[in-house]
């Protein structure tokens, strides 16, 4: 009884020190350069040439580096050299070959051809694939391997431009998953035979190997060691963005070869699970079940912090790390968390570095101010958690359906019904309501941070908000009903029938969330007296009905695939009509005019010429109202105070290696806000050590009594 006692004892006398009790990880930890976050969802890929999924470039993006990036502090987005040494240049070609001015004509161009010269001296990160005796393995070499880390040796090699060369070929790979690889065949001159040949070389020997290096392409050239060219069809100045992405990132030949060898799947040993990159960080630990690791590349010395940004980034700190090597983080661990509320209260108790917010939370986290603006509550401004918020390069609207003899069509009629409908319906309503604030009523189809969005008077949609004292102001339901009746529809009735206006709505919408939001909707079509009826059907059967015109209006959503005005005004441009052309002109909207500027937009670099352009499309758009412009998402994320340099960059998924945090500060606050509640503790000991007397007693009699 004694031991047993003295054993317990002990054990609780342990589970008083409450600086370590609870610390979910490791004690050697402590004090060091490790970021602490996690993921929900396990990638499925992190092959460059197969991954196009956010939760995949959460880890590509520091991994491997492309030629571009974007600049982690300025607005709006801009590409700076990553890997490139500089900028590409661009020439451009007619088709015999020939350069071309620089201000040639567009119909003149038929080919742009991109120099790029990378950095000297980039090496990729340890790897057993640069190990030459690990080149000619069995399966029986492998018995006892199960990750790389199985490895003994590992080693390392320079990088060069027929790495870029060797990626861009893999594009094509018919053996992969090809997200891009359509797209691209239609610029990169020869890819698309190129893969047609690869496609017969695997039909007639599909045991074979593709040795991608013996098979040339002729719209990629190895100049020398560190420069390369891509030639593409026309002039396409958005491709220039794609070099930003992991897709163009370098690949060596050796890690294919090494992967390819026998045993080696079987063992999960392959790119797609254990990627082999230049970046500043490699996949050091993978268990996606319980955490995945990512570890200092030692050999990545290609960059520095930069030295600018926007005017108040040195008033908020963010340029106190100018100059200095990146990455500035040792390791990152990344938790698997399936649940968002184990996950927010490990945040709070430190064991985070930074969080969301999800609407559980929402209330505890942020407070927001009559005029919208967002701050953290008094709780957390006690904990030192600080917020960071910037709109999303995204837009959410409602369409209407031009092809619709009631809501579409360029008439007088038409034009105005929209308008009175902009009007009435109040974003700004819906923003607070049922996205706790997270967002900013549209006034285009363009957002912050994208060239062409103006701030202020300028930006505003005359036709449904006044500018009153340095704000815009949504005009009164008295102007919408104005607008209705000039339309043909005084209260809501059909001067021409004198029956209902009755409008239709097709959405996905279901359950509880989703009848608030279309109840909201119908309150909003009741201010101006017209019916609202919500048609909600699944999602393959709505976008069937997109695809044929059969809509009136409907709820969509477009995020950018890079941040050029082009990718949100060729949304409503009349060739890329949904119906007969299966394009993303979801409303079928169709201007000629429109689309002149538009095609005269689209291929020029951004400029006072192009802004004029712009600026003239967006008054079109507004004064026909082809959608209820909506609102543009924000995204908030909350820092403890020991983490640097956070800066909201939505375009930028590379930003870990910017980011510092201060892990004394950081291992002083978890010891003080995950103390044990130590009353429990002490009660038990109480009664244990009753007990004990109790017992003693009782032994204490029975011997007495013999």
């Amino acid at each position: 009884m004694k031991y047993y006692a003295s054993c317990l004892l002990l054990l609780l006398l342990a589970a008083c020190d409450g600086g370590l009790w609870n610390n979910p990880y490791p004690v050697e930890d402590e004090g060091k350069s490790i970021l602490y976050t996690a993921f929900t969802e396990r990638p499925k890929h992190l092959d460059p040439a197969q991954a196009y999924s956010e939760n995949e470039y959460e880890f590509l993006a520091q991994i491997y580096s492309p030629p571009l990036q974007y600049h982690y502090l300025k607005r709006p987005y801009q590409l700076i050299p990553l890997a490139a040494a500089k900028m590409p240049t661009v020439r451009y070609l007619d088709k015999s070959h020939r350069r071309l001015p620089d201000d040639a004509p567009g119909d003149l161009i038929a080919y742009s051809e991109y120099e790029i010269s990378i950095k000297p001296n980039m090496r990729y990160q340890p790897h057993p694939a640069f190990v030459r005796d690990y080149m000619h393995l069995t399966p029986s070499d492998l018995s006892s391997v199960h990750s790389l880390n199985d490895f003994p040796e590992t080693s390392t090699r320079l990088v060069t431009a027929a790495d870029y060369a060797y990626q861009i070929k893999r594009l094509a790979n018919p053996q992969l998953h090809q997200p891009i690889f359509g797209l691209m065949s239609e610029y990169i001159v020869g890819l698309k035979d190129y893969g047609a040949m690869l496609q017969q070389m695997i039909k007639n020997n599909p045991d074979a190997s593709l040795d991608l290096n013996s098979i040339s392409l002729p719209g990629v050239q190895v100049v020398d060691d560190t420069t390369y060219r891509i030639k593409i069809h026309g002039k396409y100045p958005q491709f220039i963005y794609w070099l930003a992405m992991p897709f163009f990132s370098p690949m060596p030949q050796e890690a294919e070869l090494f992967y390819a060898q026998a045993g080696m799947r079987e063992r999960n040993l392959t790119l797609d699970w254990w990627p082999v990159g230049s970046g500043p960080y490699y996949l050091s630990e993978n268990d996606p079940n319980l955490r995945m690791i990512l570890s200092r590349n030692p050999y990545y010395v290609s960059e520095l912090y930069p030295g600018e940004g926007e005017p108040n980034d040195g008033q908020e700190g963010l340029l106190v790390d100018a100059g200095k090597s990146l990455p500035l983080i040792d390791k990152v661990v990344f938790s698997h968390e399936k649940e968002t509320i184990p996950y927010w209260n490990k945040f709070l108790q430190g064991y985070y570095d930074a969080s969301g917010i999800s609407s559980d939370s929402f209330d505890q986290a942020v407070q927001v101010s009559v005029g919208g603006e967002a701050s953290v509550t008094d709780a957390m401004k006690v904990q030192g958690i600080t917020l960071s918020t910037s709109v999303a390069t995204s837009t959410m609207y409602t369409g209407f359906n031009w092809l619709d003899p009631v809501v579409g069509g360029p008439s007088e009629r038409s034009r105005k019904l929209r308008q009175a409908i902009a009007i009435a319906v109040d974003f700004e309503e819906f923003v607070s309501i049922f996205a706790n604030g997270r967002g900013i009523p549209a006034q285009s189809p363009i957002p912050p941070g994208i060239f062409g969005y103006r701030e202020g008077e300028a930006g505003i949609n005359h036709y449904v908000y006044d500018w009153v004292n340095g704000a815009p102001k949504r005009k009164s339901i008295a102007e919408a009903k104005r607008m209705l009746a000039e339309a043909g529809y005084p209260d809501g009735l059909d001067e021409q029938t004198h029956q209902p206006l009755v409008i239709n709505l097709d959405t996905t919408a279901t359950g509880v969330g989703s009848k608030a939001r279309l109840d909201w909707l119908r309150k909003q079509f009741d201010k101006i007296n017209i019916q609202m009826v919500a048609r909600s059907t699944d999602y393959n059967r709505f976008q069937d009905k997109v695809r044929k015109g059969d809509t009136q209006m409907f709820y969509w959503g477009w995020n950018a695939d890079y941040p050029d005005p082009e990718n949100f005004l060729f949304l409503l441009h009349g060739a890329q009509a949904k119906v007969g052309k299966g394009g993303e002109n979801a409303s079928n909207y169709s201007n000629p005019e429109y689309d002149k500027l538009f095609e005269q937009m689209k291929n020029m670099d951004n400029s006072q010429a192009r802004q004029a352009i712009i600026d003239r499309m967006l008054e079109m758009l507004r004064r026909d109202s082809p959608w209820l412009w909506g609102y543009h998402p924000k995204n908030y994320v909350l820092q403890h105070d020991w983490l640097h340099n956070v800066k909201s960059n939505i375009m930028a998924n590379n930003k870990l290696k910017y980011w510092r945090v201060d892990a004394l500060q950081r291992d002083a606050l978890r010891r003080e806000w995950n103390q044990p509640a130590r009353s429990p503790l002490w009660l038990s000991m109480a009664a244990l050590l009753l007990f004990c007397i109790w017992m003693w007693r009782a032994i204490w009699k029975r011997e007495q009594a013999k």
